[in-house]
């Protein structure tokens, strides 16, 4: 009886990395975004107007933190085309943040960094998409 091929190491794969590096960006934006508020709304290129609209940072925080585990755990499941498909879907995420920071009158250098991270998304979904499908 033959034995069925060796599945390909994910780490081996550079989507899988790249989606390691989505995920742990995004955890580390969870915590600057829940520690400091409006020192972070102020990195994202949307000052806050005013104290009390730190709530809003938090639900940045939220949405963000909730990512990164879902990355996260679909990873550990090796689960590459779903995390292929929330980073191809997620890109749409830097655009929304882009324009919330150009109509705040952000820096043409936060501009470039949202749009570079729309750019990244796409890539590790393209990454992630060439992985090998497990053999049924």
């Amino acid at each position: 009886m033959p034995s069925s091929p060796a599945s390909p190491s994910p780490y081996r794969s550079s989507g899988f990395w790249l989606a390691v590096i989505v995920a742990a960006f995004l955890a580390v934006n969870t915590v600057r975004s829940l520690l400091a508020p409006a020192a972070f709304s102020g990195y994202f290129g949307a000052p806050l107007a005013s104290p009390e609209d730190a709530p809003w940072v938090i639900v940045y925080a939220l949405r963000t933190g909730l990512i990164a585990a879902i990355i996260a755990l679909l990873l550990a499941a090796r689960q590459f085309r779903l995390v292929g498909w929330v980073a191809l879907l997620g890109a749409a995420l830097p655009v929304g943040d882009f324009l919330l920071a150009q109509s705040a009158g952000a820096p043409t250098s936060t501009l470039l960094r949202h749009a570079a991270i729309g750019v990244f998304l796409l890539i590790t979904a393209w990454r992630l998409f060439a992985f090998p499908r497990p053999q049924a």
